[in-house]
């Protein structure tokens, strides 16, 4: 019997995934979908991905949370990129994205020059799917097959993150029930969350943990003393520094299990990442990627490429931007 190597055999169940779930997608997306209109797009957007990461490493993190924070509100019709009017507040603007997700730039640059070889025909969503993979892959994540189509949407409310997006506070079964809400299962969840292994964090998304863990005035007795430690010296209590920002991970810019390593040890950083421990089912899930990072890995690709097909608008529904920036006039 031939046998492959695990490399090879992570490799072809990346594309067996994708390929299942393109053929099963009902949002008519598709692989290819630019072959005939624009054949340049993923070159192009993977060009501007790895200028801009090779110049700073930490926008892998923030492309790839900039997709996640698209699709989870409103679906996936780049409604993150648009500026906020006199009359409304715009996703990019609340809480959740202001100041801490950035990338914006990435985005612009490849839609300028997709305008100028491919006038109108590229969507600023699926430029921010592609950038997302690219980001992945340059990180040292799996490469996979982007099925495209999306069109883009004309409304950004920061009035619809509440209830869209998870808070770094929420406990393993609030996480289950927004993506369930999403379309994810518990184990699905457990494996988008591993994105929190590339990136860093403000402190005040996690100092209630070192200063007021659930309104007791104390430390949350979970998190490991000596990481503690270290997060206070970063981040004194009653910091707003907006500057000083806090690894997510031991390996914040590769693409690893280093955070189920570091969940295991009690070293998440976030309530909602030590959470996954407290339920038996999702603490097995740490465990397991934590012994098959390439496993996890694979799981992560298929699990990015269902999130890519959140609510999207497709056919004549939406628009194509000419300025992701702003609605077309």
């Amino acid at each position: 019997m031939i046998k492959m190597r695990p490399s090879k055999l992570s490799l072809v169940s990346v594309i067996l995934f994708v390929l299942l779930f393109s053929q099963c997608v009902l949002s008519q997306l598709r692989v290819g979908f630019y072959k005939d209109t624009c054949r340049v797009v993923e070159f192009i957007v993977k060009e501007e991905v790895v200028k801009a990461i090779i110049k700073d490493r930490g926008l892998a993190a923030a492309l790839m949370r900039m997709h996640f924070h698209d699709c989870f509100v409103r679906g996936c019709d780049a409604s993150i990129l648009l500026n906020s009017t006199p009359s409304s507040t715009a996703e990019k603007d609340s809480f959740a994205n202001n100041p801490s997700l950035r990338g914006y730039e990435v985005i612009d640059n490849a839609k300028a020059r997709l305008e100028v070889v491919c006038k109108g025909v590229v969507s600023c969503a699926d430029i921010i799917a592609f950038a997302a993979r690219d980001s992945i892959e340059m990180a040292g994540g799996l490469g996979y097959d982007v099925p495209a189509g999306r069109r883009d949407g004309r409304t950004s409310l920061a009035s619809e993150i509440i209830g869209n997006l998870p808070p770094p506070t929420f406990n393993v079964d609030q996480l289950t029930q927004m993506f369930a809400n999403k379309g994810f299962t518990q184990e699905e969840m457990v494996t988008l969350s591993g994105g929190h292994t590339l990136g860093r964090s403000h402190c005040s998304s996690f100092s209630d943990r070192l200063y007021n863990f659930s309104g007791t005035l104390k430390q949350d007795a979970s998190l490991d003393p000596t990481y503690a430690a270290k997060l206070k010296q970063r981040c004194p209590q009653g910091s707003t520094d907006p500057n000083v920002v806090i690894p997510m991970t031991s390996t914040p810019s590769i693409a690893d299990a280093g955070y189920y390593i570091d969940i295991l040890a009690n070293r998440g950083l976030f309530t909602s990442d030590h959470t996954l421990l407290t339920s038996p089912a999702t603490a097995n899930q740490v465990a397991e990627n934590a012994k098959n990072p390439i496993q996890w890995k694979v799981k992560f690709a298929t699990a990015m490429v269902k999130m890519g097909q959140l609510d999207v608008l497709t056919g004549s529904e939406g628009e194509i931007r000419a300025n992701c920036r702003v609605i077309n006039s």
